[in-house]
């Protein structure tokens, strides 16, 4: 069963802070509906215009986008349990596209930086062979 499209879907369809899955079906029914087509045009003319949503203006601002640092923390496993689940929410259930790809260059960074950490090590061990392997 197709979803219906709502004027928020489209405000946010037009703010590109749809999670995929709904883009996908947004665009679906663009395709399918031309008076969504005409809704759209009107929604973007308001927008041209000066004239924003509440919804608009809270998804732009991106307000219920936790910091960098919270997304770190959600990663490491150590933030309270009801902010965990939030977090968890906000990326699995509302798909926050921008928040998902912080998450996944968060976990790029992390990856890279074990990698450079074993390079590292393996240099110090290897330059300092040498010396400790001599009998004084």
């Amino acid at each position: 069963m197709k979803q219906q499209v709502t004027n928020a879907d489209l405000e946010a369809y037009l703010d590109e802070s749809l999670s995929a899955e709904r883009l996908a079906s947004v665009e679906a029914a663009l395709r399918d509906q031309p008076n969504l087509v005409d809704q759209l045009a009107t929604i973007a003319g308001r927008q041209d215009a000066g004239v924003h949503s509440l919804g608009a203006i809270w998804r732009r601002h991106r307000l219920t986008c936790p910091p960098r640092e919270q997304l770190g923390s959600f990663l490491l496993g150590v933030l309270d349990p009801d902010h965990s689940a939030y977090l968890e929410f906000h990326l699995n259930q509302v798909g926050c596209r921008y928040c998902n790809a912080s998450v996944e260059d968060l976990k790029a960074q992390n990856t890279a930086g074990a990698r450079e950490s074993e390079t590292r090590r393996s240099k110090y061990f290897q330059s300092s062979a040498g010396y400790l392997s001599q009998d004084d």
